[in-house]
């Protein structure tokens, strides 16, 4: 797979399962269908991640049942001079069933995986998965990454020697051997779709990505990249955590005047839309959002 192509499987994959999360979350608390566009630019709002790669092909695995949903937001992408394809999880298997179900998509690819629930900014974050890209790539092994919390028994926790060395990954420890966990986001090889078709289901019958982190780790196939403490990683797992991820967003936002990760902006300042098809996008939001999609097609220069 050529880099671009990596890179913006991962960053739309992630725009499609939080704005989908985001609209799940919000529809659910309030308990009405929302069906507007001005929602729309709210979920957005929530995208965390920015790009400057070109665009590719995307897929979003999803479930039976909200899979209609998924659509019914993002359509085919057309609209953001892209292509989106779904794929429909028919039981709770666990992550790493996202790579049984897309084997065809993935083909003789290396492939990323990121969970809808997980927020990243930063800075330099781009780069970084520039780099864990073209170590995949390059033959190098798979990379997941570490990121330090108070509380690591919420998540997979790493366990390193004393010259840091990655010994295992145990899935939420209850006595943790560092405080470092393992954030929703990973790069793999092809490996990884034989791996998961035959890791061993767990006690609760999933096919759990620790163990597919593992079986790499045992291989001497697989590296942890530690995030430092300019990296923002926010889990929105439960509604707090997506509260406290909008008070993040928000706060950023109204600082700089900027949106983090508005996708009609990724997909302008990289080319795969017009000035014209922004204008017309822009034209469809009697709100905020709208008028900053119009700055942007009035300021931004490519």
């Amino acid at each position: 797979m050529n880099g671009s192509k990596f890179l913006q499987v991962l960053i739309l994959l992630v725009c499609l399962v939080m704005a989908y999360f985001c609209y799940k979350t919000y529809s659910e608390a309030k308990q009405m269908h929302v069906e507007s566009q001005e929602f729309f630019a709210k979920a957005d709002s929530l995208l965390s991640i920015d790009t400057t790669q070109n665009a590719a092909k995307p897929v979003a695995r999803t479930t039976t049942r909200t899979a209609g949903l998924f659509e019914q937001l993002f359509s085919d992408g057309s609209w953001l001079g892209m292509k989106f394809e779904y794929a429909a999880q028919e039981s709770p298997r666990g992550l790493a069933d996202a790579f049984i179900i897309g084997k065809k998509f993935i083909g003789d690819d290396s492939v990323a995986l990121v969970l809808g629930d997980n927020i990243f900014y930063g800075q330099s974050f781009t780069q970084t998965l520039a780099k864990a890209r073209e170590r995949v790539e390059a033959g190098k092994g798979s990379v997941i990454f570490g990121y330090p919390v108070k509380d690591p028994t919420a998540y997979g926790g790493v366990e390193f020697d004393s010259d840091g060395k990655v010994l295992g990954i145990e899935e939420k420890p209850k006595k943790p051997k560092s405080n470092y966990a393992v954030p929703g986001l990973y790069f793999y090889s092809n490996k990884v779709v034989s791996i998961a078709e035959n890791v061993k289901p767990s006690a609760r019958g999933e096919i759990e990505i620790t163990s597919v982190n593992n079986a790499f780790l045992a291989a001497g196939e697989l590296s942890v990249e530690l995030l430092g403490r300019g990296m923002a990683w926010l889990d929105t797992g439960t509604y707090d955590g997506l509260l406290e991820a909008g008070n993040f967003i928000a706060t950023i936002q109204k600082r700089q005047g900027l949106y983090v990760s508005c996708i009609e902006e990724i997909a302008y300042s990289q080319g795969w839309i017009s000035k014209e098809e922004l204008l017309a996008l822009a034209a469809g939001y009697k709100t905020e959002y709208g008028e900053y999609l119009k700055f942007i097609a009035q300021t931004v220069i490519r």
